[in-house]
């Protein structure tokens, strides 16, 4: 768990809270039925007319990536390369066929298959450059999802601003109404500039870093296999890939 970005997104909501106890309003004043349906059901059905089904569907499930992002460990992955090099100068290639099924990660096993397979060093590299390109685009739609959120609900706040202001001028009669009724139609702007600012931009950026992560560390692994491949020497391959490191 990531205790940072969930910290932060408590304190969003710790922060909208507060303001507003300390600007003399109450809690209640910041629930609005028809601004919720206005916000969060506007940006949805704007999200579902950008997107096909399956972008959303990924969408959903790199949320969890805020909260529990993948390792990133380029020392680590840089060490197991050295030692795959060193197993295959020893065993040969098919001595790596173990470290095929004990790899959960499919990107890393389709890679020691292709090496395992005999494959041309720049056979491996252009099958799994095409693969790393494949999922970062995937990914990438799927953090953009967030963006677009980001994009939509501020201006889905004004329109339920506005609406609300509608609602207000038909009561002009009842003066005792107004002073609600303009508090209520602003809670609408509250939802989608908080909803945009404090959460969706926040997390589209979040996901785009880990993506970027997830991204070298496949770039590491590709030098390392074709290195292998190709027969250099493992020292001679750890000076290459530490130059990924920072």
């Amino acid at each position: 768990m990531d205790m940072v970005s969930l910290i932060g997104t408590i304190l969003g909501f710790v922060v909208i809270i507060l303001g507003t106890v300390l600007k003399g309003s109450t809690v209640a004043a910041l629930w609005n039925p028809a601004a919720f349906v206005i916000v969060f059901f506007g940006t949805l059905a704007a999200l579902l007319v950008q997107n096909q089904g399956k972008v959303l569907k990924h969408a959903l499930k790199m949320m969890s990536m805020v909260y529990k992002p993948p390792r990133h460990q380029p020392g680590d992955l840089i060490s197991r390369i050295i030692g795959w090099s060193e197993i295959s100068r020893r065993q040969g290639l098919l001595g790596l066929e173990p470290q095929i099924e004990a790899e959960s990660d499919s990107f890393i096993s389709k890679g020691l298959q292709l090496l395992v397979d005999g494959g041309e060093p720049e056979a491996i590299r252009s099958v799994l450059e095409v693969d790393l390109q494949t999922r970062e685009a995937v990914d990438l739609a799927g953090a953009k999802v967030y963006e677009n959120a980001g994009i939509y609900s501020p201006t889905l706040g004004i329109i339920g601003a506005v609406m609300g202001l509608m609602a207000v001028m038909q009561n002009l009669a009842d003066p005792s109404k107004l002073g609600h009724g303009i508090a209520a139609a602003f809670v609408a702007t509250i939802y989608g500039v908080a909803l945009a600012n404090m959460f969706m931009l926040p997390m589209s950026a979040r996901l785009k870093s880990l993506i970027n992560k997830q991204s070298q560390m496949r770039e590491i692994l590709i030098e390392g296999l074709v290195s292998i491949a190709q027969g250099d020497n493992p020292r001679q391959i750890e000076a290459r890939l530490q130059g990924y490191l920072p």
